[in-house]
């Protein structure tokens, strides 16, 4: 395989001596903003020396004839140039200039020399088209009028968004700048051009770019392998199926690789080693190319998965039934994602013609209207009462494991378990992945009836799966909903709570039953003391009333500590109800137990370590001393705070307010800023953090 290397300017790399093309194995246009204004702003600076060359890098072409290349490497930096060529272009009034960068992207062909006209760069086949219409012969105008709807491929939008970019970036400077840049990029940055005329090196060049670390994505490196297998007859065809199957979940690379992990696990039957591109070509794709399936792998496999995580990731966009949809979206609330090849073998073997390009199941949004793409029964469901079980358990297991911390290791062994059990036709009970273990189940009462602090995103769902236990019906989430406290954090100075005692102030400010679903933020709620003025605050908004458990604190005068022991006993019964975990397996209610009563369990184990440690306990175990000053500095800012340890266990600012947590102190030095409490506070004498001392409390509890 001869290879051939030499730098060139782009004034000679855009010349009738190249011509372009992006084959069909390679990845689309994936270029953010970030990335093309990165390069604009470069080339700019380097502009100013224009005596000085700027290297961009390298070009890997294949050579076809004289002058056609295959580009293997090197399409992001050559989209991008043309595009920053295409938006000097649109902005040159001098007609010679805007004739000689146009010329740079569309050759204007010399019938004399018998050179036709034609693009430089030609894309896949499905953004050649518009790549060539709206960016290389168009004034840009009708990009700028152009929206989602009109944008076929994630390319094709970031295509769109770059060119506003740019567009915006350059038609700030001055003629004289964009004339001299338009001269810099032609006369002075350069590439070097590697050429090999052997069309079967392509795949171990691209190999060698991947082992060298240029960012390919695993579908790059998995498309790339499997179309090798392909006749040429099928070649063209199954590279474009490919690329209509995956280029919807493709904008995010981080998601089309959590996709194919997941893909990977579902067909292997073990989580992937952590060398995904390996396992998947050696344990997957490997057995189609030798034995001459990859067609059949892209239609029957790789189509109806990649559909399955399109559903789970917008469920309400789909035709599915409510139900399903109203469990997807409860999944989605969760932070842990290792439900998701669990819930996509579900779908996959609950409708037939999932993967069918002729029955997609969203939804279509005309202008007026919305409407179904095809019917729900071409989709040739398949026991969806099965599928129902199967999501319900799904959600009861990743709700009670996020509680509980389950690390995540454990629970990719559990959907591991849960798809060989399900491949083996096992009733939805039976799959061991599925079950809740009497431990687990008894951790998860511990744990939701303990305090739940700093984890704002956990709180607010186990909210939502409250209230809709007590509505018995799906309801629909506002925009914004926060998990709000219906008792202020700091309550010295309101009449409301002039008869709390400090002991019961603490114990009830993180725990369930002090907290209630609204639409808002904290910070609207904060400048309200007393009871009243923030039950009003938070029963303002419809939104907010449409909770139940919210919309009853119209019935109450006074927020008194039987109240939030009422809220807590019934918000606690009301999510282990909507779980089906509150008995055991000798039908005893667990949460008549208390939290001592059910710690001292054989079963119980790291539940109750979540426990908050509180200022009085740190003094208490001589590890903090009243009257110890603390600092928090923001050198960056110029910034810096204090406070002081007091003999009730609180934190005293400099202007005389006291909060009973680090993190409530820090919040109201920082003027309602969120931040983390036990971090950033460190004492005076030594620098310790606050962290460190209140772990140490932690272990000497135990």
């Amino acid at each position: 395989m001869a290879i051939n290397a030499r730098e060139l300017p782009l004034g000679k790399v855009f010349t009738p001596d190249f011509r372009f093309t992006v084959p069909s194995f390679q990845r689309a246009y994936i270029w953010k903003s970030e990335n093309i204004l990165q390069l604009v702003s470069d080339l700019h600076d380097a502009s100013k020396t224009p005596q000085t060359p700027y290297f961009l890098g390298s070009l890997i072409l294949v050579r076809h004839g004289d002058n056609r290349y295959d580009v293997i490497d090197g399409q992001q930096r050559l989209v991008s140039l043309s595009i920053i060529i295409a938006v000097l272009r649109d902005l040159e009034q001098d007609a010679d200039l805007m004739h000689q960068l146009d010329a740079l992207l569309v050759e204007p062909g010399d019938k004399l020399r018998g050179i036709i006209s034609e693009p430089r760069l030609t894309l896949r086949e499905r953004d050649a088209s518009f790549f060539r219409e709206h960016v290389q012969e168009d004034n840009l105008e009708s990009v700028f009028d152009m929206d989602n709807d009109d944008l076929a491929t994630a390319a094709q939008r970031n295509m769109v968004t770059n060119i506003r970019n740019v567009y915006d970036e350059i038609s700030a400077w001055g003629m004289s700048a964009r004339q001299q840049f338009a001269q810099y990029l032609v006369n002075q940055v350069t590439l070097v051009i590697v050429t090999t005329d052997n069309l079967d090196g392509a795949h171990r060049i691209f190999d060698v770019m991947n082992m060298r670390g240029l960012p390919l994505t695993p579908s790059d490196v998995f498309k790339a392998r499997a179309t090798s297998g392909l006749s040429d007859a099928e070649l063209d065809a199954y590279t474009e199926r490919w690329d209509d199957i995956i280029d919807p979940i493709s904008d995010d690379p981080h998601e089309s690789d959590e996709f194919f992990s997941y893909l990977y696990l579902i067909l292997a039957h073990e989580p992937d080693t952590g060398k995904l591109i390996e396992d998947f070509l050696d344990n997957v794709l490997r057995p189609h190319i030798d034995n001459g399936t990859v067609a059949s792998f892209i239609n029957t496999v790789l189509a109806p998965y990649a559909m399955a995580w399109r559903i789970i990731s917008k469920p309400n966009e789909t035709i599915l039934p409510a139900e399903i949809r109203h469990r997807l979206e409860g999944l989605n609330d969760y932070r842990n994602h290792e439900w998701k090849p669990v819930a996509m073998w579900a779908l996959v073997n609950s409708y037939r013609q999932l993967g069918n390009p002729d029955c997609p199941p969203f939804t279509q949004r005309g202008s007026r209207s919305v409407k179904a793409s095809t019917s729900l029964a071409a989709l040739e469901p398949h026991d969806e009462r099965r599928l129902q079980e199967i999501l319900s358990a799904l959600e009861r297991v990743t709700g009670i494991r996020t509680l509980i911390r389950t690390d995540i290791t454990d629970r990719r062994g559990y959907a591991n378990a849960a798809i060989r059990d399900l491949d083996k036709g096992y009733l939805v009970e039976r799959c061991n992945g599925l079950k809740v273990r009497d431990d687990d189940q008894e951790n998860a009462v511990v744990r939701l009836q303990g305090e739940l602090q700093s984890d704002n995103a956990l709180v607010r769902l186990l909210l939502i799966r409250a209230n809709e236990q007590k509505a018995q019906s799906h309801l629909d989430r506002p925009r914004k909903c926060s998990a709000l406290p219906i008792m202020p954090v700091n309550n010295e100075h309101s009449k409301s709570f002039s008869d709390w005692s400090p002991e019961q102030h603490d114990h009830w400010l993180y725990r369930l039953g002090n907290l209630a679903l609204v639409q808002g933020t904290e910070e609207q709620l904060d400048k309200f003391g007393e009871f009243a003025a923030r039950r009003d605050r938070m029963l303002m908004r419809s939104d907010s009333r449409r909770f139940p458990l919210t919309n009853e604190l119209k019935d109450y005068n006074d927020c008194t500590p039987s109240l939030l022991e009422k809220r807590q006993t019934e918000t606690v019964r009301l999510i282990v109800d909507y779980w089906g975990i509150r008995y055991d397996r000798n039908n005893n209610d667990l949460t008549v137990q208390g939290i001592d009563q059910l710690a001292q369990s054989p079963t119980t184990h790291a539940a109750h370590s979540s426990k908050r440690v509180t200022i009085r306990q740190v003094i208490q175990a001589g590890l903090l001393v009243p009257g110890e000053r603390l600092v928090w500095e923001r050198p960056r800012k110029g910034e810096r705070w204090y406070a002081t340890v007091t003999e009730n266990g609180r934190f005293r600012l400099d202007d005389g307010s006291e909060y009973p947590t680090p993190t409530a102190a820090a919040r109201a030095a920082a003027g309602g800023r969120r931040s983390g409490g036990l971090e950033v506070w460190k004492r005076t004498s030594n620098g310790q953090k606050l962290s460190d001392i209140w772990k140490q409390c932690r272990l000497q509890s135990h």
